[in-house]
C-alpha cells in the first residue's frame, strides 16, 4: 500500500488515448502528457472488425500484399500523356446523342442536387434539345435521356461534371498501358455550367470554346505532339499546386507549351490572341488536364485480384461513392456525400451550401491534391486553416496508402513522394479518412461556386466495400 500511496506524492507523467479533452484539462493544470490520437479498428463497430479480421489472416494477407503491391507498380508506371482533343461523341466510348455524363455514382434525375441539375438543363440548351429551362426540366425528367457517370465511360468532370455530346473534350492516354481518358475544357471560375450555372452569358462562352477556342488548341496540339503530363504535374509540386485546388504553375507550364504553336497557326491573330487570353486568365485550365491524367493512372488496377486499393472517389452531392481495384469497375459503394468546411465568399454561409461535389478528387485517389497540400502551402489562404495543417494533412496519408511516388515529389517534406495507393484496410484499420481539398457549390443551381474547404469521404462507403471483400474473398 506504501507503494501506491508513493504514486500520489510524484510528478504524474500521463499518456492519453483517445478523447483530445481530457490531454487538454491535464495539460491546463501544468501536468505532462503525452496525447496519442487512438480510435478503436474500424471505428469500434463489430461487424467491419470482424470483416477486416477474416482479410488480415496469414493466408489472405499475403494475397492482398501481392496485390496491392501490383496495383501500385502500375499506378506508379502510370504515363499520362495529352494526346490531343475531339468532341464527346466521336471520341469518348458509349457516348451516344441522348447520353449525359455527370461527376460522381451513378444518380438518377429525382435524386440530383441542385447544381447538378442545373448543369444537365444547361447542358440540353447548349445541345439545342431545349430553348428554356422549363422545357429541358422537362425533357431531362421524361426518361429519354440517359444520364451515366463519366467515371463509366472514362471521363471525368469537376463539380457538377456534365459531359454532352458535343462538348470538346481533351484526350489523355496512358502509354504504359494503352487506356485513354477524357475531359471538358475547364470553363474558368463564377457563372459556369459546371457549378449549375445555366444563363445565356453561359450559353455564350460554351459556344465560344467549341467554335473558337478548341479548333485552335487542337490545332495547336497537332503541330506541337503530345505533352507529357507526368511531367507538368511533378513540376507543378515543385512550384506551390497541388494540382486540385490550386494550378496556377501548372496552367502556366502549359502556356508556355502551347503559345509557340499557337501563334504558328494559320488563323486569325484576334482568335489567337484571344485563346491565349483566356487560358491565361483561368488559373484552373490545367485541373481539366490533371483530372483525367490522374483517371488513366488508376483505372488499369481494375481487375486485380485482392487488391483492396481504392481505384475511385467521387461524388454528385447527393452520394459518395468509392470502387476497389480487387472487385472491379462495376461496384460502387456509396453513402451520403458530407458537407465542406471552408471558407465561403462574402454572403454566403454553409446554409447555402451543396453536399460534397465532383469527379475532382480523383486527384486525391492517385496521390495528388489535398495528399500533396505540404507542396502548396498558399492554398489554406483558400480552404482554410494554417500552413501546419497542410503539412500534418499530407503527412497523416502515408498512414493510409501502400507507398510513395517515385514522380510526384514534396518539397516541404525533404522531397518525399506523395502519398500512393490508398488501402482500405488502413483506412479501417486507423480510422483515418482520406483528405479532400475541393470547391463548393451552391445549393440551388444558377448560382454558382460559394466557397471552398476539405472534406473526407463517409466512413460508410469504406465499411460497405470492407464486407463485399470479406464476402467476396472469404466465403
Amino acid at each position: 500500500m506504501s507503494k501506491l500511496n508513493d504514486l500520489f506524492t510524484k510528478e504524474l507523467h500521463v499518456v492519453n488515448l483517445g478523447i483530445e479533452s481530457f490531454a487538454e484539462d491535464l495539460a491546463s493544470q501544468g501536468k505532462k502528457i503525452v496525447h496519442v490520437s487512438w480510435k478503436p479498428v474500424a471505428g469500434g463497430d463489430k461487424v467491419a472488425a470482424g470483416n477486416l479480421r477474416k482479410l488480415q489472416t496469414p493466408a489472405m494477407q499475403e494475397k492482398i500484399k501481392a496485390a496491392n503491391a501490383e496495383a501500385l507498380r502500375r499506378i506508379l508506371d502510370a504515363q499520362p500523356v495529352l494526346v490531343g482533343m475531339g468532341i464527346a461523341r466521336d471520341v469518348i466510348p458509349g457516348m451516344t446523342e441522348d447520353t449525359i455524363l455527370h461527376a460522381g455514382p451513378p444518380v438518377t434525375w429525382e435524386r440530383m442536387c441542385g447544381p447538378q441539375r442545373g448543369a444537365v438543363m444547361g447542358g440540353l440548351i447548349y445541345e439545342g434539345r431545349a430553348k428554356k429551362l422549363e422545357e429541358a426540366e422537362k425533357l431531362a425528367a421524361s426518361g429519354k435521356i440517359r444520364f451515366a457517370p463519366c467515371h463509366m465511360h472514362s471521363a471525368v468532370g469537376p463539380m457538377a461534371g456534365v459531359v454532352t455530346p458535343s462538348m470538346p473534350v481533351w484526350i489523355i492516354e496512358n502509354k504504359a498501358f494503352g487506356n485513354r481518358a477524357y475531359c471538358t475544357m475547364n470553363e474558368g471560375l463564377g457563372k459556369v455550367l459546371r457549378f449549375g450555372a445555366c444563363d445565356q452569358e453561359v450559353f455564350d462562352r460554351l459556344h465560344w470554346m467549341s467554335a473558337h477556342l478548341y479548333p485552335i488548341l487542337k490545332a495547336a496540339l497537332e503541330q506541337k505532339g503530345e505533352i507529357d503530363l507526368r511531367l507538368l504535374v511533378a513540376q507543378c509540386l515543385q512550384m506551390g499546386d497541388e494540382a486540385h485546388n490550386r494550378n496556377k504553375a501548372a496552367t502556366s507550364l502549359l502556356i508556355r507549351e502551347l503559345v509557340g504553336p499557337i501563334m504558328g497557326l494559320d488563323a486569325p491573330n484576334r482568335e489567337k490572341a484571344d485563346a491565349i487570353a483566356f487560358i491565361n486568365s483561368n488559373d484552373h485550365t490545367f485541373l481539366n488536364l490533371s483530372m483525367p491524367a490522374m483517371k488513366a493512372t488508376m483505372d488499369p488496377i481494375f481487375g486485380i485480384p485482392y487488391s483492396t486499393i481504392v481505384a475511385t472517389m467521387c461524388r454528385n452531392g447527393t452520394d459518395f461513392g468509392i470502387r476497389i481495384a480487387g472487385l472491379g469497375p462495376d461496384q460502387w459503394f456509396t453513402a451520403q456525400a458530407e458537407m465542406v468546411e471552408g471558407l465561403y465568399f462574402a454572403g454566403f454561409t454553409e446554409e447555402d451550401a451543396a453536399r460534397d461535389l465532383g469527379d475532382s478528387c480523383i486527384t486525391e485517389t492517385a496521390g495528388i491534391g489535398g495528399f500533396c497540400m505540404a507542396a502548396a502551402p498558399a492554398i489554406v489562404q483558400f480552404v482554410g486553416g494554417q500552413v501546419a495543417d497542410a503539412v500534418n494533412y499530407s503527412l497523416q496519408m502515408y498512414e493510409i496508402t501502400e507507398g510513395e511516388n517515385r514522380i510526384y515529389k514534396i518539397p516541404a517534406l525533404d522531397f518525399r513522394g506523395s502519398a500512393t495507393g490508398i488501402d482500405l484496410l488502413k483506412v479501417m484499420q486507423t480510422g483515418i479518412r482520406p483528405i479532400i481539398n475541393t470547391g463548393i457549390a451552391h445549393k440551388d443551381y444558377g448560382v454558382g461556386q460559394v466557397g471552398a474547404g476539405l472534406v473526407h469521404p463517409p466512413e460508410d462507403c469504406f465499411k460497405q466495400a470492407l464486407a463485399a471483400c470479406a464476402k467476396a474473398w472469404t466465403e
